[in-house]
């Protein structure tokens, strides 16, 4: 009897490690993926944060001369700013860090240049194509190219423009911008108006 009754006993505890095992691995699992989470979350946050302090120094870094050549031409600098950001990814694209062009303007002749790859939108299809860009000084000097172009046009259309200048909105100024050509991208205008839109950069404006 007493044989039974420890053999007995021994199966009883084996039956009851399992579930112990199961629920003690679980817990273990549980503790790991909550780790991870809040290991990661603040990494993110502050990646964001980052990226968005990023952004509002590009922005005030330009305004000032933005605003500078609405006062002389009539450029509106929501305009102005959201093709810089547009062209230029935040001024990180290697033709604005490098070579301060923050408008992809293309050189001509005997201008100061670089050759750099390009997408254009042509036949319905978007291309890699090389490119002959315009090499600045600075942001500023680019920004003032930038409102000549738009001031003075282009040797065989000098109002090519025109619209861009006297519009009374971002919205106006951009639909002006797409049909001039002034990018080949057949969205171009949409983009423009939706960066503006979304970092509000119409409180620039001074009209």
């Amino acid at each position: 009897m007493k044989k039974k009754k420890k053999k007995w006993k021994k199966q009883k505890r084996k039956n009851i490690r399992w579930p112990a095992v199961v629920a003690g691995v679980v817990v273990i699992l549980l503790a790991f993926v909550f780790s991870l989470k809040n290991l990661s979350s603040p990494f993110t946050d502050n990646q964001q944060e980052n990226e968005a302090q990023s952004h509002q120094q590009f922005i005030e870094r330009l305004v000032p001369h933005a605003q500078e050549l609405q006062d002389g031409y009539g450029v509106l600098p929501s305009i102005i700013l959201g093709q810089a950001i547009l062209e230029s990814n935040w001024g990180k694209s290697t033709l604005a860090s490098k070579y301060n062009n923050l408008f992809g303007i293309k050189a001509y002749g005997d201008q100061k240049k670089v050759s750099l790859e390009t997408k254009e939108f042509v036949n319905e299809e978007w291309i890699t194509i090389q490119g002959d860009f315009k090499v600045y000084d600075s942001w500023e000097q680019s920004m003032d190219d930038h409102t000549q172009l738009f001031v003075q046009g282009v040797d065989w259309n000098p109002a090519l423009y025109e619209k861009v200048i006297t519009a009374t909105n971002y919205q106006e100024a951009a639909q002006a911008l797409q049909e001039s050509g002034y990018a080949t991208d057949p969205g171009y205008a949409q983009k423009i108006i939706q960066v503006i839109e979304t970092y509000q950069l119409n409180q620039y404006d001074r009209r």
